[in-house]
């Protein structure tokens, strides 16, 4: 099996793209997210990290 670069780049690329459209539309929403995010505990931030995690894990596996 040959790894794609290219792929991997594109993924990065995207990821970059999506992260950038909040910040960039709305800098004061964005401002607000991160202070409510302090307010917010470890548990329930990892809880939705795993939740990302293993909703792009399934999107991957259906769709990749």
């Amino acid at each position: 099996m040959v790894f794609n670069y290219s792929r991997l780049l594109a993924a990065l690329a995207l990821v970059l793209v999506l992260e950038g459209i909040l910040p960039f539309a709305s800098p004061a929403a964005m401002k607000r997210l991160a202070a409510r995010m302090q307010s917010i505990g470890d548990r329930e931030l990892r809880i939705a990290g795993l939740s990302s995690m293993l909703a792009g894990v399934a999107l991957l596996f259906l769709f990749g």
